[in-house]
């Protein structure tokens, strides 16, 4: 009858994959088992892993806890490193996330500014440890310049990105008074956006509480140093409760960070 929608065929599986998809997922499997062959990774060598692995957590108990001067040094330098590092690294992403925003600056400027932030992108926050190590020596200054980098990298893409996204009516409104660039970032640009870049700093306060541990293996200070002294020293009685500290740390800071973005609703 005319009008009647044919039931008769059958009802097409869910996500089922095409041969195209079926041949994209063979050819990463064959790459994944030809990449395991070619770098030595076999069931004797996980087997031995395991029993290596359990023998080294046999060592690690109980804990030490007769060093927590040495500890607590440590742990007080990381949270320095990460709050200073975040502060810097914030104060520097708001000029370079303007700079890199298609709408608010010149093509030249936007392209110096996206270059910026790709180059401090692609260094690993332990590889900037490394460099700055080299260039101011031993101690937290590396650590705070290394995740200064990291900061700018990916608090200032977000925040070009976020300025890219906001409504132009308000900006064109605050320059036809005649306002200046400082205003218009000020009353146009700031409240649209500030929501979402106290979500973005939080975050990477977050995430910077994490790096600093490390950078500090590398020689930039914090409880880092201190770890991997522990390892040369063979104490992993000490190792233990360093690692114990460090994860009561990242989940108190967890913490702080969710009950901050709840108050500001971000």
């Amino acid at each position: 009858m005319a009008g009647m929608i044919d039931t008769s065929a059958a009802p097409r599986a869910p996500f089922r994959m095409g041969w195209q998809q079926k041949a994209a997922l063979l050819a990463l499997l064959a790459y994944c088992i030809w990449a395991l062959s070619t770098m030595g990774v076999n069931s004797d060598r996980l087997a031995n892993g395991w029993n290596a692995a359990s023998k080294f957590v046999g060592m690690m108990f109980p804990p030490q806890m007769n060093k927590m001067d040495e500890l607590w040094q440590g742990l007080k330098e990381t949270m320095q490193i990460a709050v200073l590092a975040t502060t810097v690294g914030i104060l520097l992403s708001l000029p370079v996330g303007l700079m890199s925003a298609s709408n608010m600056s010149p093509a030249p400027l936007r392209a110096f500014g996206r270059a910026l932030i790709a180059v401090c992108r692609a260094l690993h926050p332990v590889i900037s440890a490394i460099l700055f190590v080299k260039a101011v020596g031993f101690g937290p200054l590396a650590g705070i310049l290394a995740l200064v980098v990291a900061t700018v990298g990916f608090v200032g893409k977000l925040f070009a990105d976020a300025i890219e996204e906001i409504s132009p009516k308000p900006i064109e409104a605050i320059r036809a008074t005649g306002a200046s660039f400082m205003n218009v970032v000020l009353f146009g640009v700031l409240p649209q956006v500030i929501s979402r870049f106290v979500g973005f700093s939080t975050y990477q306060l977050d995430s910077n509480l994490r790096n600093s541990t490390m950078v500090g293996i590398v020689g930039a200070g914090g409880i880092g140093g201190v770890l991997f002294a522990a390892f040369l020293r063979y104490e992993y009685n000490f190792v233990c409760t360093i690692l114990a500290a460090v994860i009561i740390i990242i989940v108190i800071g967890e913490i702080v960070v969710n009950a901050v973005r709840k108050a500001l609703n971000v």
